[in-house]
């Protein structure tokens, strides 16, 4: 059956007409548009491509904030037989932006008047790009650049002259292979891979994440995340498009710190039912939620680390909550509710039922944190190539630290590094197979046969099936840390408690392969040893000082060996016997670090080669050597 996006749009128009669709806020508030409105801006943008010159199966690319102009230009471009390359305003570099521009052979261009800058910096270098259309009115226009408001216009001139039919066959014409996006990946290898993703692989995945979460016309949400990321497609706007339900986007503001700090101010006034998250985001959310109750003294910060105590005895791991003797504390549960955990959900905007978290694993404390004061985080799994979501918990099933259940329909198996199955409750790499499995990488053959084999799609990712029917997702299956004897261990979780338990550790990798033994590079919190320092009288910058902070962080490690506080959480071999302390934070902006907020290991250990083989020296195993005194 056919089921594209244009398909599940038209259906919804239908059953919703009158519903807000779309919401926006511009000016002092925020503003519907019907699923009606939408549909006919929808029309005329769309046909306004098609009398650009835009034809089916071209190429066009999506360079914006959030805002309606975003959604309603994708589904225009479907209109048109486009296919969209959403491109994340992060990409600060010319050549990030330029390699994605070329390789997906990009024809059109939409681009917002914040990040028309980059285009214009780099137009000379885009042979190929035919018109450059941009969202807001400017001052003056350079070559091939057009006005959206033209581009309607054009549009509505188009549908006067021409049959509606004419147009909308075009869309029609699309089928469920068809392709609908070219999503690049953040690049955790040299070139990032542009993931081709169908019209089919979206709604299959729609129907698929809809197994999971139960939403109706009702609901609203708030899209936090960028638009461009596969995650907000799908349970950002085209779940709610399919069900009738309402969409928002953050008031877009002159500079991107000036949108961020719109994000809390935004989700109290539209009052979000459901917000998608990433684990920086929850941190942060957490760490404002914090300042408040500080600010109001010592008492306040008292009940509230009690209340939380309290609430994650009760809690349990979630699917256990108050069970057994923990019923009888349903009282003071209600009680630090009523007098504090209440006001905290205000700052949410009161109506907010739960959390989705996407991206990188969210740690279980972090998940603990948000169940306890009535927020729940439901911890999800997927990547781009499965359109995305694999698994997720949810209000029905929902355990700490597991990935939740797996969407429905769609198989999957645990294997190992020679491909072959392994019974449940064993860790290997997750591999499935359904409608929602992308077509391939966009002009990348090679990695798209490394990556899909008979219709399964292996992830990278290492996990397990536990035997209740939840995945557990323990981190990327090819970066594990690899012995001098062959055995094999994830970092990811080691990492993990390494920075949630040392103060002073704000960032680290472990690496070893094939080594003798683990070493880590490390990003201080240097914050943190200058007040050590300083309760010590030592000045950060003489030698003595150095080498006190280098001692802090060694004692911070040792307390995961034999005889620490958490010497049975990992084996001894797989912590760091030597450390290197680096100049530098892993940042976006030094590419060591991804759009998604992920560490790129890679480019980590390319960067540090020399540090790392310095550690494997007598000098280097040294914490207190030349080149850690430099650093820290």
């Amino acid at each position: 059956m056919k089921k594209t996006l244009v398909d599940f749009f038209e259906t919804s128009v239908s059953r919703y007409p009158d519903n807000p669709f779309l919401w926006e806020k511009t000016a002092d508030q925020f503003e519907a548009t019907t699923y009606t409105q939408v549909k006919e801006q929808v029309y005329a943008l769309g046909a306004g491509l098609v009398a650009l010159g835009v034809k089916k199966g071209d190429n066009m690319a999506l360079l914006s904030e959030g805002r309606n102009a975003w959604i309603i230009g994708e589904l225009a471009m479907f209109y048109a037989g486009a296919t969209n390359v959403p491109l994340s305003i992060k990409l600060e570099e010319a050549n990030d932006l330029l390699f994605r521009l070329l390789h997906a052979d990009v024809k059109y261009l939409m681009v917002s008047g914040n990040q028309l800058k980059k285009i214009r910096g780099i137009m000379n270098q885009l042979p190929l790009v035919e018109k450059v259309i941009i969202f807001d009115e400017q001052a003056n226009y350079e070559d091939k650049e057009i006005p959206l408001s033209t581009l309607i216009e054009m549009g509505k001139a188009y549908l006067e002259t021409h049959p509606l039919d004419e147009f909308l066959k075009i869309g029609q014409s699309l089928q469920n292979d068809d392709y609908a996006t070219i999503t690049y990946t953040s690049g955790t290898t040299a070139d990032p891979k542009g993931v081709v993703l169908t019209h089919r692989n979206y709604t299959a995945n729609v129907e698929q994440a809809l197994s999971c979460v139960d939403i109706d016309e009702s609901w609203r949400t708030l899209i936090i995340l960028p638009l461009d990321h596969c995650f907000a497609h799908v349970v950002g706007f085209y779940i709610f498009m399919h069900k009738g339900a309402s969409v928002a986007t953050v008031q877009v503001g002159k500079t991107g710190m000036e949108t961020l700090k719109n994000i809390p101010i935004n989700i109290k006034e539209f009052k979000p039912y459901l917000i998608l998250s990433v684990p920086a985001l929850a941190k942060n959310f957490k760490k404002n939620i914090e300042q408040g109750i500080r600010a109001k003294g010592k008492m306040a910060m008292r009940l509230y680390h009690l209340g939380l105590k309290i609430g994650y005895i009760y809690n349990g791991d979630g699917d256990d909550k108050g069970r057994g003797w923990r019923f009888i504390l349903k009282p003071f549960i209600t009680l630090f509710d009523t007098i504090i955990f209440s006001k905290i959900r205000e700052n949410f905007g009161g109506e907010l039922k739960f959390f989705i978290g996407g991206g990188a694993l969210l740690d279980k404390d972090l998940q603990k944190f948000y169940y306890a004061i009535g927020l729940p985080m439901y911890q999800g799994y997927g990547l781009s190539e499965a359109t995305p979501v694999i698994s997720t918990n949810g209000p029905y099933r929902h355990k700490f630290g597991s990935s939740g259940v797996l969407v429905q329909p769609l198989d999957v198996k645990i294997c190992d590094i020679e491909g072959k199955e392994l019974p449940i409750g064993e860790k290997g790499e997750i591999v499935v197979r359904g409608e929602n499995v992308m077509s391939g990488y966009w002009k990348n053959p090679v990695s798209t046969a490394e990556t899909v084999r008979d219709g399964w799609l292996y992830t990278g990712d290492m996990g397990y099936m536990s035997q209740d029917g939840l995945l557990y997702v323990l981190g990327r299956f090819k970066s594990l840390l690899i012995g001098s004897d062959g055995e094999k261990y994830s970092p990811e979780g080691i990492e993990e408690a390494l920075v949630e338990h040392s103060s002073t550790i704000d960032q680290i990798i472990l690496y070893n392969n094939q080594n003798p033994y683990t070493v880590a590079l490390i990003v201080p919190n240097k914050e943190r040893l200058n007040r050590h320092l300083s309760h010590q009288h030592l000045d950060p910058d003489s030698i003595e000082g150095k080498e006190a902070a280098l001692k802090v962080i060694q004692h911070q490690l040792d307390r995961f060996r034999k005889g620490g506080e958490f010497a049975s959480m990992f084996p001894d071999r797989w912590l760091p016997a030597a450390f290197a302390v680096l100049p530098e934070a892993f940042t976006e902006q030094n590419g060591l670090v991804n759009s998604s907020l992920k560490i790129v290991r890679g480019k980590v250990e390319t960067k540090y080669a020399d540090r790392i083989d310095h550690l494997y020296t007598p000098e280097g195993k040294n914490p207190y050597n030349v080149k850690n005194i430099a650093s820290i």
